[in-house]
């Protein structure tokens, strides 16, 4: 019997071997054998599913989190927002409940988004929370609620800034002039290298000043003409940094370092559901799919795409099958709390991960020996050797197992643990006989679907 991180090291060996120069051009500070890094990413590889938490002083526009950019908001128009922003109603504790109870596992924080404003009370800057009529740090409650609750913490922090004064302007900056020879002589009075500065010291404060923390969202390059990539952050100076303030901490793939295996820790699709297991160079690699109820991120009182309980399930469901994490937002309104729509999904997805977590925890993409039944999904446990079948299209009678005789000892509901009889069928019957290949299994299933938005079959496996 293998442990999940065993099962999963196959794919972290490789990740370290793909190129022999990688290698040798790893930096001092970032070498780290397959082990190492099997060992500081278990916690992650195990717990699957987690809260991202968007916000900031765009939820009083309530328009999405880029309103600034998208509606090209001055300054000072945006100033509006910052010195009316009072979260009255801000309960971390109740956040950090309602986040347990729907079965995630850690939470990632937006420390600061790309308007620049800040959660925390950093001395880098004035554009922060406590300079607003709310007055108080915001992020260390919010850590201490969570990780009162057993929820590990991550932090969210933009690599762009719209409002720091030297920050240069490019392609996404909504002020920017439009022009190219305009925009290079506004330049010429901003300083990169102060901010790069700036970056640095911000990063110190966030992960000197709250205990542990377990990952780091670092969002977003976008190299090429009139955009920012990793030179412009000083990526690898930014990672060396993060690295020895927390030596334990999971980092994402979007300081534009994919040109190394060292400067990432697991990719990151967002807002699309990947068709296979991610893979660099021809190798798996740890992934994460980071995913709204609807189509913002930060509080969207008019958008209207919210997914529905039952599709959320299943996104969970797909994400661990094809061994990823799903990372689910939401976005907390101007008045500190949850609104009605996200609560109905939290509480609805916290019902079925009461009853079928354990498909979810530990679990990762079947081996390959398992094919997929129709209209379902496979996860598999390695450490107890399960086999978890989410059924997305309830059958007829019976579920169709293609070549699994001799691999199953005992199937069951996962959701109330009652026994569900399998038979193989490899000779011509009557006309009311079902009959199915040699090799196959036939589960055989009540008529009514079972009262849950994603029945699961627990498979006990020889």
């Amino acid at each position: 019997m293998i442990t999940l991180n065993k099962f999963l090291s196959g794919t972290l060996v490789s990740l370290f071997l793909f190129t022999g120069m990688q290698a040798q051009n790893r930096p001092s500070w970032a070498k780290e054998t397959p082990e190492q890094k099997e060992k500081r990413m278990a916690w992650w590889t195990h717990d699957r599913f987690g809260m991202f938490i968007h916000w900031g002083i765009y939820a009083l526009p309530a328009r999405h989190e880029w309103v600034k950019q998208y509606e090209k908001i001055s300054d000072a128009d945006y100033q509006n927002y910052f010195d009316r922003f009072d979260p009255d109603l801000y309960n971390p504790r109740e956040w950090a409940a309602q986040a347990k109870k729907a079965g995630m596992k850690y939470m990632v924080v937006t420390t600061k988004h790309h308007d620049g404003f800040c959660l925390w009370d950093s001395k880098y800057t004035d554009f922060k929370v406590t300079n607003t009529p709310y007055g108080k740090d915001l992020i260390k409650p919010l850590v201490e609620a969570f990780r009162a609750e057993g929820i590990r913490i991550g932090f969210y922090y933009s690599l762009i800034d719209w409002h720091h004064p030297d920050f240069t302007y490019d392609r996404l900056h909504p002020n920017g002039p439009k022009s190219k020879e305009e925009r290079e002589e506004a330049n010429r009075k901003r300083n990169m290298d102060n901010y790069r500065r700036y970056m640095k010291d911000q990063l110190t404060e966030l992960l000197t000043q709250y205990g542990q923390i377990d990952e780091l969202f670092m969002d977003f390059s976008y190299p090429g003409e009139n955009g920012k990539g990793h030179e412009e952050w000083d990526a690898e100076g930014l990672l060396k940094l993060v690295r020895q303030l927390q030596p334990n901490i999971i980092v994402d793939n979007r300081m534009g370092m994919d040109h190394t295996d060292w400067g990432w820790d697991f990719v990151t699709p967002e807002q699309f559901m990947p068709q296979t297991w991610p893979t660099v160079n021809g190798e798996r690699v740890p992934w994460e799919t980071c995913q709204t109820f609807s189509g913002s991120w930060g509080y969207h009182r008019d958008e209207h795409t919210w997914k529905s309980v039952h599709q959320l399930i299943v996104m969970l469901a797909e994400t661990v099958s094809k061994g990823g994490n799903l990372l689910l937002n939401v976005g907390p309104t101007a008045r500190g709390n949850f609104d009605d729509r996200a609560n109905e999904r939290l509480e609805g997805i916290g019902r079925w991960m009461k009853f079928n977590g354990r498909s979810v925890y530990g679990c990762t993409q079947a081996p390959a020996e398992y094919a997929v039944p129709q209209n379902c999904f496979l996860t598999y446990h390695p450490e107890k050797k399960r086999l978890y079948i989410h059924v997305v299209e309830w059958p007829f009678k019976s579920l169709h197992l293609p070549g699994y005789r001799g691999k199953i000892e005992y199937a069951q509901l996962l959701h109330d643990g009652s026994e569900v009889k399998f038979r193989t069928q490899s000779k011509a019957g009557g006309h009311t006989t079902e009959t199915s290949g040699a090799d196959d299994v036939m589960l055989q299933l009540p008529v009514q679907r079972p009262d849950s938005e994603l029945p699961v079959i627990e498979l006990f496996l020889k």
